[in-house]
């Protein structure tokens, strides 16, 4: 095994992409596997991702077999050694595998023992001893960066990055040149009338939650528009297990018009209910990364202030398009940010940067998404051909 430098794959090259199991990880991951197909159009792609995320890994045009390393209940390594083998009875050995999850353990470990030729993102050494040695490129030396959030990391890599953006950093340690900021996802109808707006409230880091009392008034300017509302999310068990609903959900619920949609999204009914919705509102979670990819107008929840500072890592993950609305906080605090972002939990007292985040602000970014999703409509209605006279 070598660290990929851009070496020639052959005409029909098998390639590997590990990701993890988290919904906005795939979704940045689909630049790469658009760019490995326009790179290398007879290649082999082969994802290595989620139970969480199949339904998107399975509708993805670009990927031509999936194995979820997370996820998948029991007698996993002995599966996972089984799968490998019959690709590579299928395709042939690996020619290149990249890691898109440089933290996990687990990926860590896996994109080794598919033996590729080339390597790109972390993997263990050839003698599992240790951790293959970065490189020299840049390119390389980006992996060993613990802050790649920051400016200093952009003026640091400006000669091989435009941008922060992680879908970008994917694309750049492959050496894959694409639209970095195009996202794309497959979609199903959903069995529901979509509300004009859909809300989300939950995260997986309790930092990044938005108060409950913003929520109410967000949801009373929701209705004083004549708008309807709908809640979307895991089922309320799992909302409260994984996602630090609490009871924000169950007050919003009770003291709002808002419809409980939750539990009646899975994956592709979710894009599909957002390439249909007027807009979205949410922290910064998955549905915001799918929203990006169906082109549904939202307002982004980010405790950021003007530089980019607060509760998540914004310049990394924060989507690039124009109907991708962000917030920003009044406050500063680099609680998280010196933290690298690995607190799950707030760490300072009445949770300012979140806190900072007013209802006002985010009421005109909603209009301003409901303005683009009515110049969008418009802009796509056809237009009616008449007959001239003399």
């Amino acid at each position: 095994m070598e660290r990929f430098e851009d070496q020639p794959l052959g005409a029909a090259p098998h390639i590997a992409v590990f990701s993890s199991s988290k919904v906005g990880n795939f979704v940045v991951t689909t630049p790469l596997l658009r760019g490995l197909k326009e790179k290398y159009p007879r290649a082999t792609l082969d994802f290595f991702g989620s139970e969480a995320t199949r339904g998107f890994e399975e509708a993805c045009p670009h990927v031509d077999f999936r194995f979820s390393l997370y996820g998948r209940p029991g007698g996993f390594l002995e599966t996972l050694a089984s799968a490998v083998a019959e690709r590579r009875a299928v395709a042939g050995p690996y020619d290149l595998a990249i890691n898109c999850d440089e933290f996990a353990e687990l990926n860590v470990v896996a994109v080794t023992l598919v033996q590729p030729r080339y390597i790109a993102g972390g993997a263990l050494s050839p003698d599992l001893r240790g951790r293959m040695p970065a490189g020299a490129r840049p390119e390389h030396r980006m992996l060993l960066d613990d802050d790649w959030n920051s400016p200093a990391f952009l003026a640091r890599y400006a000669d091989v990055l435009e941008s922060n953006y992680i879908a970008e950093i994917f694309c750049r340690i492959a050496y894959v040149e694409t639209d970095f900021f195009a996202l794309e996802l497959g979609s199903a109808p959903p069995d529901f009338e979509v509300p004009d707006v859909l809300v989300h409230v939950t995260t997986t880091r309790q930092a990044k939650l938005w108060p409950t009392g913003h929520w109410l008034r967000l949801m009373r300017a929701i209705e004083e528009r004549g708008l309807s509302a709908g809640l979307v999310g895991s089922p309320p068990a799992a909302q409260r297990a994984l996602y630090n609903a609490g009871d924000a959900e169950d007050v919003l619920l009770a003291e709002t018009a808002l419809v409980d949609l939750r539990g009646r999204t899975p994956l592709l009914q979710l894009a599909g209910a957002l390439e249909r919705a007027r807009a979205l509102v949410t922290v910064d979670a998955g549905p915001l990364h799918v929203a990006a990819a169906v082109g549904c107008p939202t307002v982004a929840l980010f405790g950021a202030d003007d530089e980019g500072v607060g509760a998540s890592p914004m310049s990394l993950w924060a989507p690039r398009r124009p109907f991708v609305f962000a917030t920003r906080s009044s406050q500063t605090c680099r609680a998280c940010a010196d933290r690298r972002f690995r607190n799950t939990d707030c760490v300072v007292d009445g949770h300012p940067c979140m806190t900072g985040v007013d209802v006002t602000q985010v009421t005109r970014l909603l209009d301003d998404a409901l303005a683009w999703r009515g110049r969008l409509v418009r802009s796509t209605t056809p237009t009616l051909q008449l007959e001239e006279h003399p």
